[in-house]
């Protein structure tokens, strides 16, 4: 059985590589629709009269020997650092028999003062455990699908590549119940391998305040991969996060691009690999 705060999601027929499932020839639920359900608005306090936003998603990382989950918050470290005090709010959902409902959800990011985050000195990546209210369901997402260079060598994942992210611009929302924005866009730089190395790239996406921390992930059908067309197989896969808008000091003022700068999901599995083990 798994923890009442999740459903269940079949993969009727998987292939294992690094540990994680990330093909499927059917799914009860499609991976974007997952992602819209696992990704949520976070706000707080910024200063008096002021109020901070970003986007958070949310993972299981798998307790060993067990069928049980931990949920793993992952958003850019920023986020987090920008709201003050001890307390953030999560704009949660739960589904009810009218449709979904907004859940404000109060969480802990620190105590006393102290982080209750983590992730690598040197990435803008924060990750830590929460425990949700019983009344919100959210899909599960394993943490293995946080791809690294293993997988995007073996899915052939290269510049052009079109990827999607979900966020919430200027906190704009997609419905009163508080779902995500989509949007997609290219890889936009090069090269990318090897993740540890180069830690980021440009994503062709204009991003806003608001968007940081979103997840940008593939999912994409009958692939080619491996020099061949994989026909009826679904790839789906977190390749990072997004951390910051792309400007440039041209002449005396500071011009967006259209640009935004994403994270390695690699970096993000190193920060989770950082929590206690669960």
């Amino acid at each position: 059985m798994f923890n009442r705060k999740y459903f269940f999601i079949a993969i009727l027929s998987i292939t294992v590589s690094s540990g994680a499932a990330i093909r499927a020839e059917a799914q009860e639920t499609e991976f974007n629709t997952l992602l819209f359900q696992t990704t949520f608005k976070i706000e707080g306090p910024a200063e008096p009269g002021a109020l901070t936003l970003g986007t958070v998603f949310l993972m299981s990382r798998p307790i060993p020997d067990s069928t049980k989950f931990r949920t793993v918050l992952i958003t850019a470290r920023h986020v987090l650092e920008g709201i003050r005090g001890d307390t953030a709010v999560l704009n949660l959902r739960r589904r009810t028999a009218s449709g979904w409902q907004r859940v404000r959800y109060p969480i802990k990011i620190r105590d006393a003062g102290q982080p209750l985050w983590i992730g690598p000195n040197d990435v803008d990546v924060a990750v830590m455990y929460v425990t949700l209210p019983p009344s919100v369901q959210i899909p599960i997402i394993s943490t293995n699908l946080l791809a690294d260079d293993e997988m995007l060598s073996q899915f052939d994942v290269n510049p052009g590549e079109e990827l999607s992210c979900l966020g919430y611009p200027f906190g704009a929302e997609s419905n009163a119940a508080g779902f995500a924005i989509l949007r997609s866009g290219r890889i936009a730089s090069y090269p990318l391998l090897p993740t540890e190395s180069t830690q980021k790239f440009l994503f062709d996406f204009a991003i806003f305040p608001g968007n940081s921390g979103g997840p940008v992930y593939m999912s994409s059908n009958n692939r080619t991969y491996g020099g061949r067309m994989h026909t009826g197989e679904t790839v789906h896969f977190i390749v990072g996060l997004v951390t910051q808008q792309v400007s440039e000091n041209l002449t005396s003022a500071k011009e967006r691009l259209s640009l935004a700068s994403v994270i390695h999901a690699s970096l993000i599995k190193k920060a989770v690999a950082m929590l206690p083990e669960p």
